[in-house]
């Protein structure tokens, strides 16, 4: 029983994302992404690894040239990944929606 928990354990860990990764890939995505577009843009969305690869390769078709690819990659699946919750939108004092 112990070994199947240290086991469990061991695969999570091993699928975590490295933090320095993730950080790396948020600074590309400042990089990369804002000339053209906002984050939000981004941010709203929940894509499988599958889903933001196709998105990283429709971006790349239309110029965009990423000098850590996979970084930015394993950080929209880290942060941005289709098991992610989507955040609320921000309500003001008064209840309605911020702009």
């Amino acid at each position: 029983m112990r070994a199947s928990i240290l086991l469990l354990g061991l695969a999570v860990a091993a699928c975590a994302a490295d933090p320095a990764v993730i950080e790396k890939g948020r600074k590309e995505e400042q990089r990369t992404c804002l000339p053209c577009h906002s984050l939000r843009i981004i941010h709203t969305n929940r894509l499988s690894r599958a889903g933001w690869n196709k998105e990283l390769d429709k971006m790349a078709g239309w110029g965009t040239t990423y000098s850590d690819r996979e970084a930015v990659l394993e950080y929209l699946v880290a942060t941005y990944g289709d098991d992610k919750p989507v955040a609320p939108p921000a309500i003001s004092a008064d209840g309605r929606t911020k702009k």
